[in-house]
């Protein structure tokens, strides 16, 4: 599999677009990931993010969106999260990448004022529709599985239910290792996810919250994931995922170290190299 970076590592250290596309195709990454809103930037960073990953050679594989929205209780917000999705896949489809990462977020008021069966059927009539608009445009949705205990979608168990009732081959699954690690998943769960998983994250954490750190400075064991990650036969990417930097002044410091611990992590159980 190629290794690839979230460039939010970069925004969230003040570094500009350009700066961020120039210093990961340096530090030796095969693709990029990309977080942006569509809604939010204008037509000269729409334009500049892509003409810097050519000039790189930095394939995007994902847009990374959050769309909380799409199970809030108001019909109005629900409608203006499916168009605002719709516009990230026009996006994925103009970056010609592969799929669109979708974080689904939680159950509002504790599960405890509308039944959660409706908040997940919301959830999953609205991408079974992403899934059609996706599929016309030749891509795909990654779903985000998030450690939080009231995510919709925070184990395995979860996320094979959810996948399999929107029933939809353009809507799979995304494995973040430290949300496996902070969920309790078992490295040998993931073999539910055969062919239904299309995408990886890769951090570190403290075991407790959740981190992002660069591999090694937290207490995941990512062999055991990492080779069941290779029995997948994943035909994508593995992009590290990296929080703040404790020294922002640094972060280049910071992106490096998680690109050689992640490399070592992988050439080790055959996943690239």
């Amino acid at each position: 599999m190629r290794l690839g970076l979230i460039n939010s590592a970069w925004a969230q250290a003040g570094k500009g677009t350009a700066y961020g596309i120039r210093m990961t195709k340096e530090i030796g990454f095969d693709t990029i990931d990309i977080f942006t809103d569509p809604l939010d930037i204008d037509v000269k960073e729409r334009r500049l993010i892509k003409r810097e990953c050519d000039a790189a050679g930095l394939p995007i594989i994902s847009v990374a969106c959050v769309a909380v929205g799409l199970i809030d209780f108001n019909p109005s917000v629900q409608r203006f999260h499916l168009q605002r999705c719709k516009a990230y896949l026009d996006l994925v489809y103009e970056y010609e990448a592969k799929n669109l990462l979708l974080v689904l977020g939680e159950y509002l008021w504790e599960r405890q004022v509308i039944p959660p069966r409706e908040q997940w059927s919301t959830a999953v009539r609205h991408c079974r529709e992403l899934g059609r608009y996706a599929a016309d445009l030749g891509v795909q949705i990654a779903l985000e599985l998030e450690p939080f205990k009231l995510s919709l979608l925070n184990n395995i168990d979860n996320m094979v239910r959810f996948l399999d009732e929107v029933d939809h081959p353009a809507v799979k699954a995304n494995i973040d290792i430290s949300h496996l690690q902070l969920s309790g998943t078992k490295p040998e769960e993931l073999r539910r996810l055969q062919g239904k998983a299309i995408h990886v994250h890769l951090s570190d954490c403290d075991g407790k919250v959740h981190g992002d750190l660069p591999p090694g400075r937290g207490v995941v064991d990512f062999g055991p994931y990492l080779r069941e990650i290779k029995a997948l036969g994943i035909d994508g990417a593995i992009s590290i995922e990296l929080e703040y930097s404790p020294e922002p002044d640094k972060i280049a410091e910071w992106v490096r170290e998680a690109y050689q611990a992640t490399d070592r992590l992988l050439q080790a159980v055959g996943l690239r190299g």
